[in-house]
């Protein structure tokens, strides 16, 4: 017997319903089931508390799990031919540096010495392929071990070309079977970096070199830097020594400076300003650089002075051997007579001259500008040094309108930015402590995540139940969106034993000068275009919020992806922070490179998701 709803509804639709109306029941009870769904779920949700500051741990693993086959889908909805793996380059490219190619500057028509210069303008597009290393490559040692030790089959440098170079070079490196040593500081002779370092600091009148800081040096900006030894003797002092050279087809100085852990990065003085604003250091150090600084009117003088601070140091070790010295004294006073004549008409004063070591220092009064003699060199228009993006070098004295004109002795001995600091910079105080405590809770959890655990189908979350990487487990570190340097901050705080290169993206806020000031070094970059460095010289890369700032950019995000592969080393790591739009567009790019790669939702409610990447050791 038929039941009485149903009697009703034959009535109505006779005793056979038509097939639409069967049809319309069915999507009826799959869209309310959906909704029911989705409603248990958002209320799950609701409730469910968020770990603070533990944001990355406790997730739920079949949330990340749907995320990832989302992801997966997606990607091969794409097309195969869009998510094949990329190959990799020739033997040929192993030290690739892009914008550095001399053979195509020379076909550009740049000579005289400008085919060394960075030229990304007349760079010819190539095939997309990945930067191999050598064969002999091996993962550096960790530090501080890495720092005397290096494998000689990860730079570039036969062992006829180190039998060939000069004696100091012989006094401060063994060539082994596979290793480059560099002599310990107990081992070096008299005229060694730690007597060297103490010349200097008695010359500018301070008792010894661990008074540099009390003294305001905090950031020293050396040209030409050999293979480091002085830049790791400052950096044992806290002094943050950044090391800057010409590229180099081999033996290159920035090359051996990086694989040893120590701050470095390819520029010169030839044609362009250096990527970084007026007044960023607080010493610029050049021992047998090769400049000859009152070249082209005194231009290269003029730019050291422009990244110079008030009150900062100059010093100039000429290349005169020292058993030659009492006859070739008078030589070197006229060599220098130009200098001299020069340092006067910028307002540097000669403040000693000791051996083949001569220190200048930049006036800290920019009253002096004004009862210079006439012919003196002038001052920079309003706006005219706003930019320092290698723009063509001025002949022009920048910066002193500038806010951030306070001479190294007046600030702080504090390590920390005092609010008037903060404001000199356009920055308010609170924001600048918000987002310190912000990379500071991030790092722990960062470093949680450092393991390849975390690309296994571990039953849970690599964190505190699991042993944390060491803490040397990584030694160069960039960021490549830096802001304030809040994660430089936090890993010096978390006595990390790191140095981190933190970059500011040219078409964002400026925040540089702000990260110099606090002891940190850093650069200017299009992140459009190469970074200048060799292949394999970073153990980690950074980006917070990078990815969404370049999608309205010009460059291609595979583009950026094949750099961050070429300066990452085999087993180094990728973080990056972003929208997920973002992330599942960088997670499609990493697969393409060969990265092992996992998104993670922090579970903060936000729409951020996390990409964490590791380069393979690619032998073949």
């Amino acid at each position: 017997m038929r039941s009485s709803w149903f009697s009703k509804l034959s009535v109505i639709f006779g005793s056979r319903p038509p097939l639409s109306w069967l049809l319309l029941c069915l999507i009826s009870l799959v869209a309310l089931i959906t909704v029911l769904g989705s409603s248990s779920s958002n209320a799950f949700d609701s409730v469910t508390p968020t770990p603070v500051p533990n944001i990355y741990l406790n997730y739920r693993r079949l949330k990340e799990q749907a995320a990832v086959d989302y992801l997966e889908l997606k990607s091969l909805s794409l097309g195969a031919s869009r998510q094949r793996e990329l190959g990799l380059c020739g033997k040929e490219r192993e030290n690739y540096v892009p914008c550095f190619n001399i053979s195509e500057n020379l076909l550009a028509g740049f000579k005289d010495g400008e085919e060394f210069d960075r030229h990304c303008e007349v760079s010819r597009d190539r095939d997309r392929c990945l930067v191999r290393p050598p064969k002999d490559y091996k993962i550096p040692l960790r530090w501080p071990t890495g720092r005397d030790v290096i494998w000689s089959g990860n730079v570039k440098i036969t062992k006829d070309q180190f039998l060939s170079s000069g004696s100091m070079t012989k006094r401060l490196m063994l060539l082994e079977e596979n290793q480059i040593t560099f002599h310990s500081e107990d081992g070096l002779t008299f005229d060694g970096v730690n007597d060297y370092s103490r010349q200097i600091a008695e010359m500018i009148g301070l008792g010894s070199d661990s008074e540099f800081l009390q003294a305001g040096v905090r950031t020293v900006l050396d040209i030409g830097c050999g293979f480091g030894g002085f830049g790791a003797h400052l950096l044992s002092l806290k002094v943050m020594a950044v090391c800057i050279a010409a590229y180099e087809a081999t033996g290159s100085q920035v090359q051996f400076a990086l694989e040893r852990g120590l701050p470095a990065m390819i520029g010169n003085f030839i044609l362009r300003q250096l990527p970084y604003p007026s007044l960023s250091f607080d010493m610029v150090h050049c021992a047998q650089c090769g400049i000859v600084w009152d070249e082209k009117d005194g231009m290269f003088l003029i730019e050291a002075d422009r990244v110079l601070k008030p009150g900062g140091y100059f010093v100039l070790t000429s290349p005169t051997d020292k058993l030659h010295e009492s006859s070739v004294s008078m030589k070197n006073r006229n060599m220098l007579t130009p200098l001299e004549e020069l340092t006067q008409k910028i307002c540097w004063s000669l403040l000693a001259q000791q051996d083949e070591t001569f220190i200048w220092q930049k006036t800290g009064d920019t009253d002096c500008y004004a009862s210079r003699k006439q012919g003196a060199v002038p001052l920079c228009q309003e706006g005219q040094d706003d930019q320092s993006y290698y723009q063509p070098l001025l002949s022009c004295i920048s910066g002193t309108n500038s806010k951030r004109w306070i001479p190294i002795q007046n600030r702080s001995s504090n390590s920390h930015m005092t609010s008037t600091e903060l404001e000199v910079h356009g920055v308010l105080p609170e924001d600048f402590f918000e987002d310190l405590q912000v990379w500071k809770s991030a790092l722990k959890n960062y470093w949680s995540l450092l393991t390849p655990l975390i690309f296994s189908d571990h039953p849970k979350r690599p964190g505190d139940e699991d042993p944390l990487p060491p803490f040397n487990m990584v030694r160069n570190v960039m960021d490549m969106n830096a802001h304030y340097g809040g994660l430089n901050a936090a890993f010096l705080e978390e006595k990390k034993s790191v140095w981190v290169m933190n970059v500011v993206p040219i078409r964002a806020p400026n925040t540089l000068p702000l990260i110099l000031n606090q002891g940190f070094a850093g650069v200017l970059h299009d992140w459009c275009e190469p970074f200048p460095t060799y292949p394999r010289t970073y153990d980690m890369l950074h980006a917070n919020g990078l990815l969404s700032h370049l999608t309205s950019e010009r460059c291609s995000l595979m583009d950026l992806f094949l750099e961050m592969d070429r300066i990452l080393r085999p087993e180094g790591w990728v973080v990056l922070s972003d929208k997920v739009g973002a992330i599942e567009m960088g997670r499609t790019l990493a697969a393409q490179i060969r990265w092992e790669a996992r998104v993670i939702d922090l579970q903060n409610g936000s729409d951020q998701r996390l990409l964490v990447c590791q380069k393979p050791f690619v032998k073949k």
